[in-house]
């Protein structure tokens, strides 16, 4: 973990994002994007692009301090944005997903909104403030855009109603089966979940989204996932926080199926490393190790196909 900066302060960004940008010398360079693009407020196209959306991809801490990943579902309204500053939205609470510890009442969360037909997505952060058990309001801590780099196009549709949870209960282990290996084998997509406890004393929680070509992460006989980091926006919003807190909380998800994976444990980032030249086109790697799994099978109400 890295020691506590001054410069932090001074930047936009977190000691983490700030090493991550220094290693690639582009401290100054980012520092205008991240004023100008990182803002406290959604803007208008944010706001309408929300309520859109069947689905939406969440970052949350339960009470140990284990970060997870998840994805909810519901009918398109189901997020509204009343003011620029706040993000409301109609969820049940949902037991079998363990991302739902961390979405008490002043709970830090992050939610990232992807369109994956038109592959368009929205990232915000901030603190839950829970109306009643079915719904919650996000009091906005940033809200920014993202390129549709690297995410694969696919068309949803529900083939349940959404308030009908499904019959079959979660199964939770500390190591990957046969069937949950196959499913990061043959991954183009997965969502992961980090988070800092900044000097201010607030929580800053970060959910993104990682693509690549079918079989892009590399699962190990010892149950690791190695993942490659490709060139982006360089806001290291992920990298910068798994270098500050070693925490890593994952998803995949069955497309076809509406199956989940959701997996939270330590992680290591790998900036010069030989096996960085096994991965094509990747600038660095990280090593995500699992600790606590949770398959949850027919999980989603959703089926997603590649004919868009």
């Amino acid at each position: 973990m890295l020691e506590h900066s001054g410069e932090e302060t001074a930047s936009p960004w977190h000691r983490g994002e700030l090493a991550m940008q220094r290693s690639l010398g582009v401290v100054e360079r980012m520092d205008g994007p991240g004023r100008n693009f990182v803002r406290k407020v959604m803007p208008e196209q944010h706001r309408a692009f929300f309520p859109m959306l069947p689905f939406v991809v969440l970052g949350t801490v339960d009470a140990k301090g284990d970060v997870w990943a998840t994805v909810r579902a519901a009918q398109p309204g189901f997020m509204s944005s009343p003011e620029p500053e706040t993000l409301e939205v109609s969820l049940p609470r949902e037991p079998a997903d363990p991302a739902d510890d961390g979405m008490e009442d002043g709970a830090a969360v992050a939610m990232l909104g992807i369109q994956l037909e038109t592959r368009r997505r929205n990232r915000l952060n901030g603190v839950i403030r829970r109306m009643d058990p079915g719904a919650f309001r996000l009091r906005v801590g940033q809200s920014f855009g993202n390129c549709p780099q690297y995410i694969q196009p696919r068309a949803a549709a529900f083939v349940r109603d959404p308030d009908v949870p499904t019959a079959q209960p979660p199964l939770r282990s500390h190591v990957l089966d046969d069937r949950a290996r196959r499913m990061v084998e043959s991954a183009d997509t997965f969502f992961v979940a980090s988070y800092v406890d900044r000097e201010n004393g607030e929580r800053q929680v970060d959910v993104s989204h990682r693509g690549g070509y079918a079989g892009f992460v590399h699962l190990g006989a010892d149950g690791a996932l190695t993942v490659p980091d490709f060139a982006g926006n360089r806001f290291f919003n992920t990298l910068g926080n798994f270098l500050v807190n070693p925490k890593a909380g994952l998803v995949f998800i069955d497309f076809e199926t509406g199956d989940m994976l959701q997996m939270t444990g330590k992680v290591e980032v790998l900036l010069d490393s030989p096996e960085i030249a096994a991965f094509p086109k990747a600038e660095r790697l990280w090593r995500f190790t699992p600790e606590n799994i949770v398959f949850r099978p027919d999980a989603l109400p959703l089926r997603w196909t590649s004919d868009v």
